[in-house]
C-alpha cells in the first residue's frame, strides 16, 4: 500500500464532469419476449432487463457521443482541451478515428491530440486510464482531456442474447479538479490473456460463446482484484468501500461479480443484504439500456452516485472487463459535485422520455441499420415511429446522421 508521503504528493486527477446519452428510443423487453414465444418476464428472470436503447438510423457512435459531451462543455473547457479518446467497438471506419468527428462538431480547438482505442468493452477504462495518466504526467498544465465512449450493437434478431443488446455513451472531462470521481492510480490491478469469448469479425457480426465469456469475465474480475489487493494491502474490501461499480454486460452480470469478489476478500454477512445496499443503484440504468459495452461502466457509475446515498468522499471500487481480453480494478473518491453533477445530467428523466417502439418498428430499424453497413451511399429515413424526428430531435441542436455520399459521412445539427 502508498505510503502517506506518496499519498500526500501525488497529484489529484480524474472526472471532472461527466454525462450519458442513452439515445431516444426504446423496446420493451417483456414484448419482445411473448414475440419470441418465451414468457413476458424471461428478460427480468435470466438477465434483470426491462428495456434496452435502440438507436434510430440516424444516430450513431458519432452522434451519441457528441451529444453526451455538448451540454457539459464551456468555451473555457473546449480551449483547454489538448487530448481527445474516443473508446469504442462500433467504429464506423477502419482506418480514420472517430474522435476527429467529436474535435470538429464540439468546435475543440485545433492543437489537440485524439485517437479511437479498441478493446471490446474494455476501451473506454483504457482510455480513460490513458487520460488521467496524461493530465498526472504533468506534460501540458492546467490542460484537459475529454474521454467519450459510445457503442451500438448490431442487429441479432431471434438469437438468445437479443435481450441484452443496447446503445449508448458517455462524455468525460479528465483534469487535475475531479469534481466528480478522484482516481487512485497508483493502486489500480490489471490482468491480462488472450481468450476467444466475444468479438466483431466483420463489420455485420459479433460472434463468440457466450457462456465462456461469463467465466472470462470471472477470470479478469479475479485476476485484476488479486493484483489491486497485493498493490493496496491491507484491505478491507467491505468496510473500507461505500459502494462497488462493475461492468455489465447485462444487469444480473453485478450479483454474479460481486458475490465472486467478495468471497475472494473474505466478507462475511448477509450477501443479499450487501449487493443491494452497496451495489444494486448501479444496476438500475444497465437495467433500462441493455449491453452498453465501452459505455457499460460509466453509466453504472452514474447510476451508483444518482440511485446510491452517495456523498462527497465516498470511496468506490470500479471493475471493467473486455473481451479478448483485458480487466481492470481500481478504486476511486467522489469529488465535491458528484451527487449535483449526476443530477444535472438527467440521465434517468432521459430514459423516461424514451419513445417506446413496437417490436415490428424495432425489427425494421434493426434491418435498416444493418443494410446500410459498407454501402457507399445511402440516406437515414426521418418518418414513422410516431413522428420521433420532429419530437425528439428538429430544432433541439443534437448532432445526427445524414448519411454516407461516396463513403463520406454526413452530420449535422438537427
Amino acid at each position: 500500500m502508498m505510503d502517506q508521503s506518496t499519498r500526500q504528493h501525488r497529484p489529484r486527477v480524474g472526472i471532472e464532469k461527466i454525462r450519458g446519452y442513452a439515445s431516444t428510443m426504446e423496446l420493451d423487453l417483456e414484448a419482445l419476449g411473448r414475440a419470441r414465444g418465451l414468457e413476458p418476464n424471461y428478460a427480468w428472470d435470466t438477465v434483470r432487463g426491462r428495456t434496452r436503447t435502440v438507436n434510430p438510423t440516424w444516430e450513431d457512435p458519432v452522434t451519441m457521443a457528441v451529444n453526451a459531451a455538448r451540454p457539459m462543455l464551456t468555451d473555457e473547457d473546449l480551449a483547454a482541451i489538448e487530448l481527445v479518446i474516443f473508446g469504442t467497438e462500433s467504429s464506423t471506419d477502419q482506418g480514420k478515428p472517430l474522435s476527429t468527428f467529436v474535435v470538429r462538431h464540439l468546435g475543440i480547438q485545433p492543437n489537440c491530440r485524439n485517437f479511437e482505442c479498441k478493446h471490446a468493452c474494455y476501451g473506454g477504462t483504457s482510455a480513460l486510464m490513458m487520460a488521467a495518466h496524461w493530465v498526472a504526467s504533468g506534460v501540458a498544465p492546467g490542460k484537459k482531456a475529454l474521454v467519450v465512449c459510445a457503442d451500438q450493437s448490431r442487429m441479432n434478431l431471434n438469437v438468445k442474447w437479443e435481450f441484452v443488446m443496447g446503445a449508448g455513451a458517455v462524455a468525460m472531462l479528465v483534469s487535475e479538479q475531479p469534481d466528480v470521481l478522484e482516481l487512485e492510480l497508483q493502486g489500480n490491478g490489471y490482468w491480462a490473456e488472450e481468450v476467444g469469448d466475444t468479438f466483431r469479425p466483420t463489420s455485420r457480426d459479433e460472434a463468440g460463446n457466450t457462456e465462456s465469456s461469463l467465466y472470462c469475465y470471472l477470470d479478469g474480475l479475479t485476476g485484476a482484484l488479486d493484483h489491486y489487493r497485493a498493490k493496496n494491502s491491507p484491505l478491507d474490501f467491505d468496510r473500507d468501500f461505500a459502494g462497488h461499480v462493475y461492468h455489465m454486460p447485462f444487469s444480473a452480470m453485478a450479483r454474479r461479480a460481486h458475490r465472486t469478489a467478495s468471497r475472494a476478500c473474505g466478507v462475511e454477512g448477509d450477501a443479499r443484504e450487501n449487493f443491494e445496499r452497496k451495489v444494486e443503484p448501479g444496476t438500475r440504468v444497465a437495467s433500462r439500456v441493455g449491453g452498453t459495452y465501452t459505455t457499460s461502466t460509466f453509466l453504472a457509475l452514474m447510476s451508483w452516485i444518482e440511485h446510491a446515498n452517495a456523498a462527497a468522499g465516498d470511496r468506490v471500487t470500479v471493475f471493467s472487463y473486455g473481451s479478448g481480453s483485458c480487466a481492470e480494478f481500481y478504486s476511486a473518491r467522489l469529488g465535491v459535485d458528484a451527487v449535483a453533477s449526476v443530477t444535472e445530467a438527467r440521465l434517468s428523466e432521459s430514459l423516461d422520455e424514451r419513445y417506446t417502439m413496437s417490436v415490428d418498428e424495432y425489427e425494421t430499424v434493426e434491418r435498416e441499420r444493418t443494410d446500410a453497413i459498407d454501402r457507399p451511399d445511402w440516406t437515414p429515413k426521418y418518418d414513422g415511429m410516431n413522428d420521433l424526428y420532429e419530437r425528439h430531435y428538429a430544432g433541439r441542436s443534437k448532432l445526427v446522421y445524414r448519411g454516407v455520399d461516396g463513403f463520406f459521412r454526413k452530420y449535422e445539427w438537427s
